[in-house]
């Protein structure tokens, strides 16, 4: 019953995209539909709240927003109920700017924009956190329609779609967070490319965090760091593993302002407090981050762009993060100077998990200097080979790298499991099966035939440090070999069954009969060539 619930409201939720998709795409529209879901919880959230406090509990919007009318015309009361609203939430929406109050100002068509606009403001303004939340949110854009009257029209009716969704009730049970979840997966889908900025598909983020939370699952307080956190659902994969979530710090970092806002929102509506939140909006290589403590993490989960442009310039060789290493990644492709910002966050016994092309398991000069580095040091642990095709922003294979920091060995795990994998009409995809083998290999640390292979250390180098997977996982399938009188036979059938074609051709052709002399006479000699070569090809059949 909760999971036709869950459904009800996921398919609700992407049914309220249908008015935008025809005026946008994807990477424009999702702002709208997202920031309004989170203008309306955050609304709701707080008229429920304000109905508790004064000690009239109910689930009917209609009187929740009357209660909290009524409490805001009281000073005493209402100044009693702003200081619990600050404890809980942190944000305040005066009573004629909530979610309802708007819905009601549509039905008696008083609505104005800038009535939102203004909600906006009085969550932006409420603390620090929320500061720029809707700035993506454009209501006056001409995406949105050619005037004021158009565009004010379009709003009205997306917030109308969502209007009788029930968006507090859900989050007692998670199921807003993983529809919000579900809306993100849904435009990361229809924006094609330009999803890679903000998403990573769901079953890579569970297999990469299962990996690193391996052995942590019970810990107290842990520590998740994501530099190129997009919309933080890759960070969020923790509450799945871990056994105290509501315990859990997230640390992360993203260079885009409008995927920044959209991962603060991800947390809000998964239930992560603010405190147990840090998010910073910049770009992760040009200036470290985070330098106040905590500076490293028990799980680094990461999906950068892939062979990005960077300054590459030489202070960073200064730079504690690459210092270490001698050389810098080159500029065409930051790969490596991604994995090592990773790696200098990641405690002693953390483990970190990155995705990133193949080209940096065997590329040489300073990407080859830097991968002897790591492999000397026993920084890797494990090399996994993914499918192709199953990220949204590209369609090469790619592959998953684990590093470790005190390893006591220095050998290495491959497994290639880029051939197991169910098709999809866009993406490939990794079933739980899937994730399951990689995962129970992963685990034994043993060769599995055609599968993976635990390279020594002296493998390695005698490969120059070279790792790319099919030098280690040999996964060759050879041609079953067919007995030579069980060919003979199958020529044979096949000349015979050759030989009656021809015959069956010739009798057709010989019923044909040419219009003209000079035609019946080419028809004559075409079917007495056509007969020598039947009769030599029958010659060579014998």
């Amino acid at each position: 019953m909760e999971n036709s619930k869950s459904q009800q409201l996921y398919q609700a939720l992407w049914n309220s995209a249908d008015i935008l998709r025809s005026k946008m795409d994807a990477s424009q529209y999702k702002n709208y539909l997202l920031g309004l879901v989170f203008y309306k919880y955050l609304s709701d959230r707080l008229l429920f709240f304000t109905s508790q406090e004064i000690e009239k509990p109910t689930k009917d919007i209609q009187q929740a927003q009357l209660d909290y009318q009524e409490t805001y015309n009281n000073p005493e009361d209402y100044k009693y109920l702003m200081t619990n609203l600050k404890d809980h939430f942190a944000y305040f929406i005066k009573p004629s700017l909530t979610f309802t109050a708007l819905i009601n100002s549509i039905d008696d068509h008083t609505f104005q924009l800038e009535n939102l606009v203004q909600g906006f403001r009085n969550i932006e303004q409420s603390a620090s956190y929320w500061n720029d939340l809707f700035s993506d949110i454009d209501l006056y854009s001409r995406s949105l329609g050619p005037n004021p009257q158009k565009q004010s029209e379009v709003i009205q009716a997306v917030m109308k779609t969502l209007e009788n969704l029930d968006l507090t009730g859900a989050q007692a049970s998670d199921v807003l967070g993983d529809a919000y979840e579900y809306l993100i997966g849904q435009f990361a889908s229809d924006s094609g490319k330009k999803a890679g900025e903000f998403y990573t598909p769901q079953p890579v983020a569970r297999l990469m965090t299962q990996i690193a939370i391996h052995g942590k699952e019970g810990l107290k307080g842990l520590t998740v760091y994501d530099p190129t956190m997009g919309s933080g659902s890759l960070l969020l994969n923790a509450r799945r593993y871990s056994h105290h979530v509501s315990n859990i710090h997230y640390f992360g970092q993203e260079l885009n302002t409008s995927t920044f806002n959209l991962a603060k929102m991800n947390m809000i509506l998964h239930g992560v407090s603010i405190d147990n939140q840090k998010l910073n909006n910049a770009d992760t290589l040009d200036q470290d981050w985070p330098i106040d403590e905590p500076t490293n993490f028990d799980m680094v989960l990461m999906n950068p762009p892939y062979s990005a442009h960077w300054s590459a310039k030489k202070g960073f060789k200064d730079d504690p993060r690459y210092s270490a290493y001698g050389v810098l990644a080159p500029k065409s492709k930051a790969d490596f100077a991604f994995l090592l910002h990773g790696y200098y966050h990641l405690k002693d016994t953390g483990v970190m998990a990155i995705v990133l092309p193949h080209g940096v398991l065997f590329r040489g000069n300073a990407e080859g200097k830097i991968r002897q580095s790591l492999l000397e040091n026993g920084a890797i642990d494990s090399v996994i080979g993914l499918p192709a095709n199953i990220f949204y922003n590209t369609s090469i294979p790619t592959t998953i790298i684990i590093l470790k920091k005190s390893r006591t060995s220095r050998d290495v795990l491959f497994i290639d499991a880029s051939h197991e994998f169910e098709k999809g009409k866009n993406q490939n995809t990794l079933t739980a099966e899937n994730i399951k083998k990689i995962m129970a290999t992963y685990e034994a640390r043993k060769d599995v035939d055609k599968y993976a292979h635990l390279a020594t250390f002296d493998e390695i180098k005698e490969n120059n440090f070279n790792l790319n997977i099919p030098r280690y996982v040999d996964t060759f399938e050879p041609e079953p070999e067919i007995p030579l009188d069980q060919l003979a036979k199958q020529i044979s059938k096949t000349d015979s069954e050759i030989a009656e074609n021809e015959k069956q051709l010739i009798d057709i052709m010989g019923q044909l009969q040419g219009q003209t002399p000079e035609a019946q006479k080419e028809l004559d000699s075409f079917l007495s060539i056509l007969g020598g070569v039947a009769k030599d090809s029958e010659e060579v059949h014998k």
